[in-house]
């Protein structure tokens, strides 16, 4: 749309579970500046979290219709980065001198960190942007030394390095009064909060930190960052909420989940989680990583940005989900391994060959509110971090999952370093490292078969994509006419990217992948299906004469329920839905496109004579107004639009008619999605084309907001008239058939 607004999205989700029993703990669920920064916005260096009402910041959360997250019980001490299991393993591992343990131990002894004559510079305000002295490295200088000290003494057990831990700790807890700054005070309250929290974590049981001076420490925490954090999730200091980038988001996450775990609060844990899950900026996961290519190569949301920026991500969406899962969350596995595939395209385009030469990876063009980036950057491209021994070790080490790109990464650069003494470019202490040491943990046996395998039609073919096993060599993709076999198999050998296009004939298709190991050819996968032929998704006739139920006459239980001022009129066949401009519209249920790919949407549309409104909607689906799939008779350029975007207006895919739709007569109007080509028609006849659309329903996710007559955009007209006969079907209907439901 060629307007500004207000906007939220939300993820793309599948219905999965993403809690795991971890001990004790009971889970419930119920209904810029420096190496990361933007521009920064001019703000005055005062205390930021001083003028912060937290009580009365309640994170607002995109309609996926999917109950929040709401964790109870007791947390896991130590429970953030690492547990007490993760710290026994490296200290056996150390001791025996075990590969590549030793090596990383190695590293973490030479780093000038790890030394017992540190001394810590504590300030009572730290700046960060804006005009004050930059002071900000004496803090994330001291973070460093204290993690590494910290990590020694759990590895070795010599107390002395504890002692220095405590010393930094409790040098800063007494000091420290103020974070200010330009808005990169947010960054400095993300990254240095959770890391600091997390050296907390680590220390809390140690007998030499004092019950008073480990509270002084979660009160510097709770009442410092946190403040922070929250408030900036909360608002994106008043900018659009595609401004920032989502670094910013997840730097605020990570802090807000760690000082959460520290200060034993799990309304604060429970904030980050659902945040990330379902929040309304670009840190949350179905933006963090904005779109899915064939092969779960997950296209990470600063892709066109520079390549540092997107490791940086990565480091900070893998310590998130490493904390969750510490305390019982999988965040790891959510959405069908959707962190996963973020990584693994992060890393394959980073990755340089032995000629000298990166990976290809493929691109999506992406824009927001300042911004449009047609391709990938190259900028900061082969960026190294202290961030893949986490990512690799958790899919494949921990869950016998495939993740070659992150484990080509993650070995190529072993052993990680940490304290800012690692990679070639920017980056240092943004993370903080020593993965080899901390994350490398012996393999568990390979998973048994490929999962998450999904099936989508376009234009007639068929993509499947799904995730490969730790030890499979190759895969092949088994295809059958009727659910449970027999199979026949399509393709084999297939080794990256784990995908592959049918072309069956037109009909209901199920498949099933399978991987070759030494061992032999594994099991089978999930099935799924696909259906190439054109078939009937959902048929509102609007013919019952009473009543707020729209009945679908498939069979398919789509069924629509009319709200406010809806009622019932003479239609284009028998009855319609009336609806009054005001506040009538019909409600469709959750996901009502969620396992759509090729469609056609269909309908008959009277505006009422007086209906001369901009931005009516015939239907909204969506979740908000970050991601949405719409018609409107009228837009802003003088003509019947339909629009699809996963990042709001900024980014939507158009296709245009030549006109309005008219008043005061029945029109009839469609459009079809065929691989990505849409196509609309107004009364049969075609009156706009647009190609190269890659943005389907199904990549829309769970959605809860799903409407004919009302708009994401609450500011937005309900549609004044009536609506009839509203059809939807799978496949794109070619024109003749088009042009004979437009005959009525």
């Amino acid at each position: 749309m060629d307007r500004t607004k207000t906007s939220s999205f939300t993820l793309a989700v599948s219905r999965r579970t993403f809690l795991h029993s971890l001990g004790a703990l009971a889970l419930s669920a119920c209904g810029g500046g420096g190496s990361v920064g933007e521009a920064a916005v001019s703000r005055s260096a005062v205390a930021r979290a001083a003028s912060i009402n937290t009580a009365s910041l309640v994170l607002a959360r995109a309609a996926t219709g999917e109950a929040a997250v709401a964790t109870s019980g007791a947390f896991v001490h130590p429970g953030l980065l690492h547990t007490q299991t993760d710290f026994d393993r490296m200290a056996q591992k150390v001791a025996a001198q075990a590969q590549p343990w030793y090596a990383g131990f190695q590293v973490l002894t030479a780093n000038g960190h790890t030394r017992l004559s540190w001394s810590p510079r504590p300030a009572a305000q730290i700046n960060r942007g804006g005009t004050g002295p930059q002071n900000y490295p004496q803090l994330y200088g001291d973070i460093a030394a204290a993690y590494a000290c910290a990590l020694y003494w759990k590895v070795t057990g010599d107390t002395a390095y504890a002692d220095k831990a405590v010393q930094i700790m409790n040098a800063w807890s007494s000091t420290l009064q103020s974070l200010a700054g330009d808005t990169n005070v947010d960054l400095a309250a993300g990254i240095y909060g959770y890391e600091f929290a997390i050296v907390g974590e680590i220390m809390r049981s140690y007998p030499g930190l004092a019950a008073a001076d480990l509270a002084a420490f979660q009160s510097m925490m709770s009442n410092i960052f946190y403040p922070i954090n929250i408030d900036f999730l909360n608002r994106h200091n008043n900018t659009d909420y595609t401004h920032y980038w989502a670094n910013w988001d997840l730097c605020s996450m990570a802090s807000i989940m760690a000082i959460g775990v520290l200060c034993d609060d799990r309304a604060m844990f429970d904030e980050a989680v659902n945040y990330y899950l379902s929040g309304l900026g670009n840190g949350a996961i179905a933006q963090a990583v904005y779109y899915l290519h064939p092969g779960y190569l997950g296209q990470w949301q600063e892709s066109g940005r520079d390549q540092g920026h997107n490791n940086l991500g990565i480091g900070l969406c893998g310590a998130i989900c490493e904390m969750a899962w510490n305390q019982g969350i999988d965040l790891y596995g959510y959405d069908n391994n959707r962190f996963l595939a973020g990584a693994e395209y992060v890393a394959k385009a980073n990755l340089i060959q032995a000629d000298g030469t990166y990976l290809t990876v493929p691109y999506e063009s992406y824009a927001n509110v300042d911004v449009v980036q047609p391709g990938f950057s190259t900028a900061s491209q082969g960026d190294i971090r202290p961030i893949w021994a986490l990512v690799y070790n958790h899919y494949v080490n921990r869950k016998g999952l495939a993740a070659p790109w992150s484990e080509k990464f993650a070995l190529a650069i072993q052993p990680e370093g940490g304290g800012g003494n690692y990679g070639t470019t920017s980056g240092g202490y943004d993370q903080l490292g020593y993965g080899t040491l901390a994350y490398t943990r012996d393999p568990v046996t390979p998973a048994a078969a490929p999962s998450g395998v999904t099936a989508w039609p376009a234009a007639g073919q068929v993509v499947l994509s799904w995730w490969g096993v730790a030890n499979g060599t190759s895969y092949n993709v088994k295809r059958a006419a009727n659910s449970g076999g027999p199979y026949t198999t399509v393709a084999s050998g297939i080794t990256d990217v784990l995908t592959y296009t049918d072309s069956p004939q037109a009909g209901v298709w199920y498949y099933v992948v399978s991987a070759t190991t030494a061992a032999g050819e594994s099991a089978n996968s999930n099935e799924v299906v696909a259906v190439t032929a054109v078939q009937l998704h959902t048929w509102l006739s609007f013919d019952e004469s009473s009543g707020t139920t729209a009945a679908d006459a498939t069979g398919n239980g789509h069924t629509g329920t009319l709200v406010g001022g809806a009622s019932r009129t003479a239609g284009k066949s028998g009855n319609a839905v009336l609806l009054d401009g005001s506040s009538g519209y019909v409600s469709l249920p959750n996901d009502i496109v969620g396992d759509v790919s090729d469609f056609t949407i269909a309908t008959w549309v009277f505006r009422n004579s007086n209906s001369t409104k901009l931005w009516e909607r015939v239907f909204d689906f969506g979740t908000g107004t970050g991601r949405y799939m719409m018609l409107t008779p009228d837009s802003s350029g003088g003509t019947v639009r339909f629009s699809i975007t996963l990042n709001g207006s900024h980014n939507e895919r158009q296709v245009n008619g030549n006109a309005p739709l008219p008043s005061g007569q029945w029109t009839h109007v469609a459009v079809t999605l065929s691989g990505t080509t849409l196509t609309l028609y107004v009364n049969g006849s075609q009156t706009g084309q647009t190609t190269g659309v890659a943005f389907a329903p199904w990549h829309l996710g769970p959605s809860a907001q799903n409407w004919i007559g009302r708009s994401q955009y609450a500011a937005d007209p309900y549609f004044n008239g009536a609506i009839d006969e509203f059809r939807i079907y799978r496949g794109a209907l070619p024109p003749d058939r088009i042009a004979t439901l437009a005959q009525g």
